[in-house]
């Protein structure tokens, strides 16, 4: 669960200009595409991402998940002219309540880094995502969490926090291909990307 400052963070305008203006048209350039697809989010917050998602991005439905239930309810308020398209409910990165091949594409706008068990909320996502899915994200780095500010105000996971080139490597472990490069950015504070999961080879023919 986020501190007070993490919250203030996530809930604050201009984190959601961020997206709309900056993060949502980088992804797309870098392959995002949710046109007629299921969706799920981890970490909704209070749903901006997700209304990006159903507006600009062409997701058919999205699974919006938080394990805070006052975000939970600020989503589903946010999110309710979507009627079917949207379902928000509490749930946790590391134990998604969806099924094998499920979905499409899972979204990470910055939650993996806050999870202690970060290689098991990746695992979930290979486990969800039906092959050739996506799996989009725009993550926190070490580089970034061994800054003074970050340490002073924000609370994360003190062991196990990943660079960039060990976020994709873990990634890359899972099977993930890269059809563009994952870019960094403020000197390496952040790496963002789309990941696809592979498609399992097919087998020849008998005759």
């Amino acid at each position: 669960m986020m501190n007070r400052a993490d919250t203030l963070l996530m809930n604050n305008p201009a984190r959601a200009r961020l997206q709309r203006a900056y993060e949502v048209p980088l992804l797309q350039r870098l392959g995002a595409a949710f046109g007629g697809c299921e969706v799920v989010e981890i970490g909704c917050g209070r749903g901006v991402g997700t209304q990006l998602m159903l507006e600009r991005m062409g997701a058919a439905h999205v699974s919006a998940l938080d394990l805070d239930p006052a975000m939970v309810d600020r989503a589903r308020r946010r999110l309710s002219r979507f009627g079917a398209r949207v379902d928000v409910q509490v749930g946790d990165a590391c134990h998604l309540p969806l099924d094998d091949e499920s979905v499409d594409a899972v979204v990470d706008f910055g939650i993996i880094h806050d999870v202690p068990a970060w290689r098991e909320a990746v695992a979930e996502a290979v486990r969800v995502l039906r092959p050739g899915g996506q799996f989009v994200f725009e993550e926190v780095t070490r580089h970034a969490l061994q800054r003074r500010s970050y340490r002073t105000f924000l609370e994360h996971p003190e062991h196990d926090r990943f660079s960039a080139e060990e976020f994709v490597t873990e990634l890359e472990r899972h099977g993930f291909d890269f059809p563009q490069p994952p870019v960094t950015r403020f000197f390496g504070d952040f790496v963002i990307g789309v990941a696809v999961k592979a498609t399992p080879p097919t087998g020849p023919s008998r005759p």
